[in-house]
């Protein structure tokens, strides 16, 4: 009989425990708790006390000393806990590269297309004539002898170099991408916590360039008060500081990063929820958080425009749904003739790998 069964849901009949399943919620946990491997198994404690997660034949004892074994945890503290391991560091970026990105279609051969077609390593949709110097290779075999069919006709078959069709192809580059991640106080704020999706984001794009883009360049720069870069190792334990909002610092920084890359394209990507509120004059900082401020505004614009000079587009993740806000986001994508996403935190993995993939904006010459 064909079709389906059903019977009645019983929660006893979960599978609990085992260690795979505890590995991904303690990897979830470290997120939240920025690394901290004690919180983290003191949350997932209380959560097995909550849910039954172990079972009598596997325990979170058990689970601990795996981890230990496997080389997850290090208990290296000298506090007396643990810490997570490089290991665990790259398991949670491949595992933010999995949730963020590993429904969505892949693409390519691991490179970016350019708008310049010719001689060169992919195909794309665009066909000619055969000309003088093209490579066997780029003949399209069925196309051609289609094309002597209709000139000769069958009978007599006979193909001529007019008869040959030739398949363009992109050529491909090398791009170098600064990643700024805005760690003012307001990432935490209004009961939102929005500091951890721009975090996997952060993971996930660095783990998706390495594996599939090894030639591109990841630059991650957090900004608050001040800017400063901050290695890929170091996005788990990223945490929001008392900080205002120094867009500038920003991308100052993310400007210098990239001059010093030798690749033709170079981009910025900034994934923020408000507004400038801070510059550094001297040592000392101005700071206004109310409205919009005449005077850091206009500096930040500034920043815009060279940037555009520099041919470094910028494109903006506003993660905020204020009008005014996104006014100011539309006037400074605008100065800087970048892009603009008005994303919600859930969407906002699928809006950076999208424009990460298809970043086809300039000509290699």
């Amino acid at each position: 009989m064909r079709g389906y069964g059903f019977s009645k849901f019983s929660e006893e009949e979960l599978p609990r425990g085992g260690f795979e399943q505890l590995l991904k919620l303690f990897l979830e946990l470290l997120n939240y708790t920025a690394g901290d491997a004690n919180e983290a198994l003191a949350w997932l404690n209380e959560l097995d006390k909550q849910h039954k997660l172990t079972n009598n034949d596997y325990g979170m004892g058990d689970f601990i000393e795996d981890l230990k074994n496997k080389g997850y945890l290090s208990d290296d503290d000298p506090k007396g806990g643990f810490n997570i391991t490089a290991k665990t560091e790259q398991t949670i970026r491949k595992s933010a590269l999995e949730e963020i990105f590993g429904k969505l279609k892949k693409s390519g051969k691991g490179n970016h297309n350019t708008s310049s077609s010719g001689s060169g390593e992919e195909k794309n949709a665009d066909r000619r004539e055969y000309q003088f110097g093209d490579s066997l290779d780029q003949i399209d075999m069925t196309s051609s002898i289609h094309n002597a069919q209709i000139n000769h006709g069958i009978n007599d078959f006979m193909m001529t170099e007019k008869d040959l069709e030739v398949e363009e192809r992109d050529y491909k580059t090398l791009t170098s991408t600064v990643l700024m991640i805005d760690i003012s106080h307001s990432m935490i704020l209004y009961g939102e916590d929005r500091i951890t999706p721009a975090k996997k984001v952060a993971m996930a794009l660095a783990e998706l360039i390495s594996t599939k883009y090894p030639k591109d360049t990841l630059d991650i720069v957090v900004f608050g008060n001040d800017a400063w870069p901050i290695s890929i190792k170091d996005l788990p334990y990223l945490q929001v500081g008392p900080y205002h909002t120094n867009t500038y610092a920003g991308l100052e920084l993310a400007t210098d990063i990239l001059r010093r890359r030798k690749t033709h394209n170079k981009q910025i990507f900034m994934i923020t929820d408000g507004k400038p509120t801070c510059l550094k004059e001297g040592l000392k900082y101005y700071k206004n958080s109310i409205g919009l401020d005449r005077k850091v505004i206009n500096k930040t614009l500034t920043m815009a425009a060279q940037c555009k000079k520099l041919n470094i587009p910028i494109t903006t993740f506003m993660i905020a749904r204020d009008p005014y806000l996104q006014q100011f986001v539309r006037q400074f994508t605008e100065v800087n003739g970048g892009r603009a996403f008005y994303s919600s935190l859930k969407g906002l993995g699928e809006y950076i790998f999208e424009d990460y993939i298809k970043n086809r904006r300039r000509t290699v010459r």
